[in-house]
Order: C-alpha cells, then sequence, then structure tokens
C-alpha cells in the first residue's frame, strides 16, 4: 500500500507544527529570550518539513514492513 504525496505533506505539516512549539519552548527555555526562540523556530519548520518530506517519500518506497494488497478485507 502506498501513499498519496499530499498525504505526506499533510503529515509533515502537522508534525512540523508539533515540532516546532517545541523546538519554541526549548529554545525560550535556554535562551530566556522569545525573539530568539522564534527565530529559531521560524528557520527550522522549513528545513524540518523538507527533510520530513523527503524521508517520508523514500520510505513510502521501500517494501520493509509493508504487506501486498490482495484486493480483500478478509485475510487468512
Amino acid at each position: 500500500m502506498s501513499e498519496k504525496s499530499y498525504r505526506s505533506i499533510a503529515k509533515s505539516v502537522s508534525w512540523r507544527t508539533i515540532g516546532t512549539i517545541d523546538t519554541i519552548a526549548i529554545a525560550l527555555i535556554i535562551t530566556g529570550k522569545a525573539e530568539l526562540a522564534l527565530s529559531i523556530g521560524g528557520i527550522e519548520v522549513f528545513t524540518k518539513m523538507a527533510l520530513y518530506y523527503v524521508h517520508e517519500r523514500t520510505w513510502n518506497k521501500i517494501k520493509f514492513g509493508k504487506m501486498k494488497n490482495t484486493g480483500s478485507d478478509y485475510q487468512i
């Protein structure tokens, strides 16, 4: 079973939203500066979305751990 590319994009955006909030929070705790924390989060959101998309599409091409679609929901 393969996934459409728009599914990978949606997963990337949702995961990066969570990840960016986490990065900003950690940067704020470490630096104590909201402007710096937001700058770090603003940069990493784009780089990590692109990396995740490439990672997800690469894994979609790998057969490891996938089952063949038999055309039937019933399997023995």
